[in-house]
């Protein structure tokens, strides 16, 4: 497949990064030289500098014979551009766009822009994705990462086990005997920096984030076992009114069992634009840094503490300090990758990464075909793949064991017709199944491979 990426940003990279090491013929484009360099430096991928909304650009890049367009630089207008000419000058046949500003989405979203106007297949909104995967780690409090699998009946949770942890120092396949019931497998394993995958002799340590694919209705009983409390979330205080804080408190407000949230915003503007928004949500001017106005929102009866503003250093102070006046729960929004690493000295309990979740997105929309959903982890080091089996494919009719998977690569889950399965080395793939896979970076074409789902992505 043939893809011009435009922007070569940290999302527009890792996505060339993705599609190069899977053979795929990619060109980026960036009016940075420094980028453009850094591209062609560290990845296999042609790359061109130049603004990419310009026909000339494109056409230097390939645009004639493109299969697809991802238009991720760090400006809308540019982006929408950029698709506008790919289906108008050149007939590329899909073209994905990210898009921050409200206002294009509202327009987008409302069906105010027709195809035939603005022909953007898929349109990307970092701060929508941003906010859905805020709730979700408000939805498993005592999970680093959450993502739902196989039609929302499975989920891989992380899990930082603990010195408490019940099952620490066993090995993975007694926990199998221990709990022959449990719907749960660990998938990866995070030790000292490396994510690798366990093999069943392989024991948990205190310090090990762990990976679990586990069947919606076993998560308490998997919780429990790994010596997690479930808290049930009732009052949560946001720290930034902006896109993504609003968009976290208007679907709390929304929910049955509503959530009572407050909402601290710096900006005088942008918090008076949120509480014309919210109906029922409280939302004070000040800084989030402010212990007297943390008091004030009642950070010290707050079961979650979620800190979304657009500045790395003060998500992570506001998330200490709330820590640090009793909040039980602290989630960041962090778009620095360097600065994950101290979110465990630090005591923050989840974080939000902007990139891996934009670039999870753009993935899931490439990658069509049989594959239904993509979920990158950590900073690219691993992908959930959800993919349905074909009758071509090499799984097909095969029992787990006959499969000479990678070392790096485990069968989280497997749905069967409307039942999830957990998998076990005699579960025999059958053709239509479903099969959630937990492949690290380097093992992800092998898993396409077996899928036969590389040559179709739209």
């Amino acid at each position: 497949m043939k893809v011009i990426i435009c922007g070569a940003g940290q999302v527009g990279w890792q996505i060339a990064r993705h599609l190069a090491g899977e053979r795929n013929d990619v060109t980026v484009v960036d009016n940075n030289p420094d980028l453009v360099r850094r591209a062609t430096d560290t990845l296999d991928v042609q790359a061109i500098t130049g603004f990419a909304s310009y026909p000339d650009v494109l056409d230097r890049a390939g645009a004639r014979d493109a299969d697809m367009v991802i238009a991720a630089t760090y400006s809308d207008e540019v982006n929408m551009v950029t698709c506008q000419v790919a289906h108008s000058v050149f007939s590329v046949p899909r073209k994905i766009a990210r898009l921050r500003s409200q206002s294009y989405l509202d327009a987008i979203y409302s069906d105010l822009y027709r195809r035939d106007h603005m022909p953007i297949d898929v349109v990307i909104s970092p701060e929508r994705e941003v906010a859905e995967a805020a709730l979700q780690r408000l939805s498993a409090p005592a999970a680093f990462d959450i993502e739902q699998f196989l039609d929302n009946k499975a989920q891989l949770i992380g899990i930082t086990i603990e010195e408490n942890c019940p099952v620490i120092n066993t090995p993975l396949r007694q926990l199998t005997d221990l709990f022959s019931t449990l719907r749960a497998i660990v998938v990866g394993v995070r030790r000292k920096g490396t994510l690798f995958v366990p093999e069943p002799g392989d024991q948990l340590f205190p310090g090990d984030a762990a990976y679990v694919f586990v069947h919606n209705d076993d998560v308490p009983r998997t919780m429990e076992i790994f010596g997690k409390t479930q808290r049930k979330q009732e009052r949560v205080v946001v720290i930034g009114g902006g896109n993504v804080g609003l968009a976290v408190a208007k679907s709390l407000e929304e929910r049955v069992n509503r959530i009572r949230a407050k909402v601290i915003e710096k900006s005088r503007k942008i918090a008076e634009r949120a509480a014309d928004a919210l109906e029922r949500t409280i939302v004070l001017h000040g800084d989030g840094l402010d212990s007297q106005l943390l008091s004030e929102a009642g950070i010290e009866r707050a079961d979650a503490v979620l800190a979304v503003t657009d500045d790395d250093k003060t998500n992570l102070l506001a998330s200490v300090r709330a820590k640090s006046a009793g909040c039980p729960m602290a989630i960041a929004l962090v778009n620095d990758p360097t600065l994950i690493p101290l979110m465990e000295p630090l005591g923050i309990d989840a974080y939000i990464n902007p990139r891996a979740t934009t670039v999870s997105s753009i993935l899931r929309h490439i990658r069509h075909g049989r594959v239904r959903g993509v979920y990158s982890i950590g900073d690219a080091e691993a992908e959930v793949i959800e993919a349905q089996v074909l009758s071509t494919s090499p799984l097909s009719g095969q029992r787990i064991q006959e499969v000479d998977f990678p070392e790096g690569v485990l069968i989280g889950g497997i749905l069967k017709g409307d039942k999830v399965v957990r998998p076990h080395g005699d579960t025999r793939i059958e053709e239509g199944d479903v099969v959630a896979i937990f492949a690290l970076s380097a093992d992800v074409p092998e898993v396409e491979r077996l899928l036969q789902v590389s040559i179709d992505f739209f």
